[in-house]
């Protein structure tokens, strides 16, 4: 910018009250974003009431007093972020009419606001100051607010020394701005309320789930925020955000994120506005290039997690109310969650924990009246509680109900199943014996002595037709071994038995291979505590293929470990004197063995010491 440019922006300073004179009665307002707000020029609006006109806006950050917010407007809104919700409890108790929420992806609304569907007489934005090259950048609030100052009929604009200039597609003309308000205030700072330890296990799980190498999309919500600070030990991560949060920071400190660093908005405090100040390693684009599914999907290993309120028995996502109140929005889920489906390697997830801030159950045999689809079930894959990790994708409606109630709070899981039976979505002999979180610190990525890899991990209800493959794959004495008699099927009730258990008195391990989306067994062991003698009946499977590497073994170890951390006094077994192999193990077990032979069978007792 010349000289004489520099002399007209210097001639464009006038005071709040001066600038927002030219919004008229009837006027449609568009109001920055998130930590951008330019408060100043919304209190100079609201301290000269103006008939008729309408803030249109996405997240704000209205006040910054005590009590609830006041306003003398109708919002029309795209989020309902902390602020609005208080307007909308408003309008529910005096019938005044604040809010009006619009149900919208945020990717689409830049072309609304092109097009004239979304008119906008003026935009009220924060910038940092300019620059010699004519133009403005909007820092840490660049989402819909460029698609705004473009095409708004008139741009007054809040200019703060604080807000720092970012890289990437931040930047507005100089030239389209009428009114600069000069300001030197901080930088509205934001930080997620702490987390219970509800929040925190959900961030352990959903971490679980992540590699090294991906690109990740974290969201507003404290969970995937949370999820972040479990990422320490993961290398070469990058990131494609709607928004980044503090905890960015230390990711990239420690080196965990070496990769690109994509957003559109940024919210946290000094120390993360700092780290992006003229920093063009963080690249901050409008939300309809950052949120653009292609896009998106042109990420290899992109990683997506999306908040959400309600979850239905059949995998249809609801994320725009909680106990029946307008909360949040479309917001970017659907589209980075459709993004990372279309990736090479990518994941998406959905959390949420098992019960409502109300104590209603999360998991849903439908949802309620007000509960909108967000995410339609046939693209829901990963679901996420406090409880565990279900997977539904390709699986039947009855696999998926199973899986879900799985993971839902210990308390509803049989009103669920009832539910579940009552509308046909499972058969009457389902079973579900679960009672707890999924114990997760149980899952172990071994190396047998032949250099092959598995995982042996506890299993799960949704296990059944694995271990039916399993089964299928025995020999005719392999199963006269395991079940002492020549068995010729296993009953969906019987596999159900061997998977389905409470983790407490009954507890039960598989050897896994493959992806965690379609695993093959390849071994299992099981136990069942006889509560007055405080002994564990045990039974263990191999496949043929995999006998001899050491997996009999493997698994009586983590199963005796298990058992007796959990009060079992020993184990009992009935091996067949043929079954050599099986005999050796439990001799070799860190117990002493006892026995007496009834039949051609031996009947093992096995105490810890």
């Amino acid at each position: 910018m010349d000289v004489s440019g520099a002399v007209q922006w210097k001639d464009r300073q006038t005071s709040a009250a001066e600038a927002v004179s030219v919004v008229r009665p009837g006027d449609r307002v568009f109001v920055g974003s998130a930590c951008g707000t330019p408060r100043t020029l919304v209190d100079a609006l609201e301290q000269e009431p103006r008939p008729g006109v309408v803030l249109v806006h996405f997240l704000t950050d209205l006040e910054d007093t005590e009590g609830p917010p006041r306003t003398h407007y109708r919002h029309h809104v795209f989020y309902a972020g902390r602020d609005v919700r208080a307007l909308h409890d408003v309008r529910r108790m005096r019938d005044l009419g604040l809010v009006d929420y619009a149900p919208l992806s945020l990717a689409d609304v830049p072309k609304l606001f092109h097009n004239g569907q979304i008119s906008l007489d003026v935009a009220m934005v924060q910038v940092a100051p300019p620059d010699p090259d004519g133009t403005c950048s909007l820092g840490i609030s660049v989402d819909v607010t460029k698609a705004a100052a473009l095409a708004a009929r008139t741009v007054i604009a809040e200019v703060n020394p604080a807000m720092p200039r970012t890289a990437g597609d931040s930047r507005v003309e100089v030239d389209r701005i009428a009114k600069f308000v000069p300001v030197d205030t901080p930088v509205i700072e934001y930080l997620h309320d702490p987390v219970g330890d509800v929040a925190e296990q959900i961030a352990r799980y959903v971490a679980r789930l992540i590699d090294d190498r991906s690109t990740l999309q974290v969201g507003l919500g404290r969970v995937p925020n949370a999820m972040l600070a479990h990422l320490a030990n993961r290398r070469g991560l990058a990131i494609h955000s709607d928004v980044i949060t503090e905890p960015i920071v230390d990711l990239v400190e420690s080196g965990t994120i070496t990769g690109p660093v994509t957003a559109s908005w940024a919210m946290g405090s000094r120390r993360l506005y700092d780290l992006v100040d003229d920093n063009p390693r963080f690249a901050f684009h409008p939300i309809d290039r950052v949120c653009d599914p292609s896009v998106i999907a042109s990420r290899d290993h992109m990683v997506s997690v999306t908040q959400a309120f309600t979850v239905d028995l059949t995998g249809q996502v609801s994320t725009e109310t909680l106990d029946g109140a307008l909360y949040g929005g479309v917001s970017t889920g659907p589209a980075f969650h459709r993004g990372a489906l279309g990736s090479q390697g990518g994941m998406a997830i959905i959390c949420l924990a098992s019960r409502t801030p109300a104590g209603r159950s999360a998991i849903s045999v439908e949802l309620g009246p007000g509960e909108a689809v967000t995410i339609p079930r046939a693209d829901v894959h990963w679901v996420v509680t406090e409880y565990g990790t279900a997977y539904l994708f390709g699986r039947s409606l009855a696999e998926r109900a199973v899986a879900l109630i799985d993971i839902a709070h210990p308390e509803v899981r049989d009103e669920l199943l009832d539910g579940a039976v009552q509308r046909g979505l499972v058969g009457v002999r389902q079973e579900l014996r679960s009672r707890t979180a999924y114990p997760v610190d149980q899952v172990r990525d071994v190396q047998l002595r032949n250099g092959r890899d598995v995982r042996v991990r506890p299993t799960r209800t949704t296990d059944a037709r694995a271990m039916q493959d399993l089964f299928y794959r025995l020999s005719e004495e392999d199963r006269a071994s395991r079940f002492l008699h020549r068995l010729s099927s296993l009953t969906d009730k019987a596999a159900q038995y061997l998977c389905s258990v409470d983790y407490v008195n009954e507890m039960a391990f598989a050897a896994v291979l493959g992806p965690a989306t379609h695993e093959r067994i390849v071994a299992a062991s099981c136990y069942y505590l006889n509560p007055a003698t405080r002994l564990a009946d045990v039974a263990y499977m191999v496949d043929p293929e995999w006998q001899g590497a050491g997996l009999g073994a493997l698994l009586h170890a983590q199963l005796v470990d298990y058992a007796r951390r959990h009060g079992a006094r020993g184990l009992t077994a009935e091996v067949l004197l043929s079954n050599a192999r099986m005999l050796r193990i439990f001799e070799r077990g860190d117990h002493s063995v006892s026995r007496r032979t009834e039949e051609g069978v031996l009947e093992l007792t096995m105490l810890f010491e």
